[in-house]
């Protein structure tokens, strides 16, 4: 036993010093770990070989169509500007008074279907208008969206990091959304009064405002509810299945509509809405969206892939046998949620955090008394708050803010460090509050 725990340890740090000190590529340093682990603990060759291409398969036909189908689907609300339509109407309802609050919700709305560094590149030229409009200091405004983005971009599937823990633990991903919001907005609301409260002594310039073009290109923005409905009506058909699908008898007729639910179907159905706001067909310009779409899906779907092989390895050893032996049902969500800060923390990156986290972490389950339907969705929504903690200069998030905001490194770690730091402890504490009533 002691063995199996020393292996386990070293595939662990070996990892974190793959990807940290060498740069390596997650995918490559998570299959070299899980050939590591295998051959310490003495599994044959083909044993591994064959653990490894079982656990890449089984997860690459669990995720493949759903990270796809949500990259598309944002690369699409992103290039079509239905994102700035959203934006720019929560700015109209709130008033730019509150302009900060506004961004805040901007970023998790935006952020539900988009990546938190695509999501504030595109909305960035907002925050810097602003500013410069409101007085509102740079840095407020530039945490306000970023964390906004951020809450949802750890917590709430489609995002491939979640989604991936959510079917690798073979989570209701409808439950498992809505949970996920639930978590998220306090999160998100953490982010903002951080903001308000540590920036509003820094004072960082606004870039120039919005130049001519990039005007008319606003102007040529798909309406309101077309901008969205590819956002809404996916999330409203996957909750709607996850609350009905035990309320209606399988012979009812309205059962058969529930598929429009599946995760897969209800994507399917916010991509074909977000191509239906296209008003000028560039089919030169569209190719190049969606080339770029599943360009950025493949390489999201190797690195989970991966860690579906790694995990498959550590099945393999039966170390969650000999775990039980071990005094961790008293850790409960404790466990994944510290696993999760220790690798976002070393390695930057929130989807590898959480992928590597699983994989960790599922043979553990049973042990830690997670091995429920609400176990495996606080299991998840724990590893989610602890991808939150922090984003600092090693995570490429951290430099988009910094750089499309023209705010230096010192103002971003007092504020937007700190900010990420206590959304993932307030994250945590509200999953550890949802744990008793569910």
């Amino acid at each position: 036993m002691l063995q199996l725990l020393v292996v386990f340890i070293v595939g662990l740090f070996l990892i974190i010093l793959l990807t940290v000190k060498y740069r390596l590529s997650p995918f490559f340093a998570l299959c070299i770990a899980a050939v590591v682990v295998g051959l310490g603990v003495q599994l044959p060759a083909d044993a591994i070989i064959t653990a490894m291409k079982t656990g890449f398969g089984n997860t690459m036909q669990s995720l493949g169509l759903l990270i796809v189908l949500g990259t598309t689907l944002g690369a699409l609300l992103e290039h079509t500007k239905s994102t700035t339509v959203m934006a720019q109407y929560i700015l109209k309802l709130v008033g730019e008074k509150n302009a900060a609050f506004a961004m805040s919700i901007t970023g998790f709305l935006v952020g539900l279907p988009i990546f938190c560094d695509s999501g504030y590149i595109v909305l960035s030229g907002l925050n810097n208008t602003l500013a410069r409009k409101t007085g509102i200091p740079m840095i407020v405004l530039a945490v306000c969206l970023s964390t906004g983005l951020f809450a949802v971009h750890a917590l709430v599937p489609p995002h491939p990091g979640i989604t991936a823990a959510a079917l690798l633990l073979q989570v209701d991903l409808g439950k498992l959304l809505w949970t996920g919001i639930l978590v998220a907005i306090p999160a998100m609301l953490t982010g903002y009064f951080w903001a308000i409260y540590a920036g509003k002594k820094i004072s960082v310039q606004a870039i120039t405002p919005l130049d001519k073009e990039a005007t008319e290109i606003i102007q040529q923005c798909p309406g309101v509810i077309s901008a969205f409905l590819p956002v809404i009506l996916p999330i409203v058909l996957i909750a709607a299945k996850s609350v009905l699908n035990s309320q209606i008898p399988p012979t009812h007729f309205l059962h058969s509509w529930l598929v429009l639910g599946d995760p897969v179907a209800a994507l399917t159905i916010g991509v074909l809405l977000a191509l239906s706001s296209i008003r000028k067909y560039n089919s030169n310009g569209l190719q190049l969206v969606l080339q770029h779409a599943v360009e950025k899906a493949g390489n999201i779907l190797m690195i989970t892939a991966a860690g579906g092989a790694f995990g498959a390895v550590l099945t393999a050893t039966n170390i969650g046998q000999y775990a039980s032996q071990l005094p961790l049902k008293h850790l409960g969500i404790l466990f994944p949620f510290l696993i999760a800060v220790i690798l976002k923390t070393a390695q930057g990156s929130t989807t590898v955090a959480v992928i590597t986290t699983t994989s960790i972490v599922l043979p553990f389950l049973t042990v830690l008394g997670l091995a429920t339907p609400n176990g495996t969705i606080m299991s998840v929504l724990a590893m989610g708050a602890g991808s939150m903690i922090v984003s600092h200069p090693n995570d490429s998030y951290f430099w988009v803010v910094a750089k499309f905001s023209s705010v230096e490194m010192k103002p971003m770690l007092h504020v937007f460090t700190i900010a990420t730091f206590f959304m993932g402890l307030m994250a945590f504490g509200m999953i550890y509050i949802l744990t008793i009533f569910m």
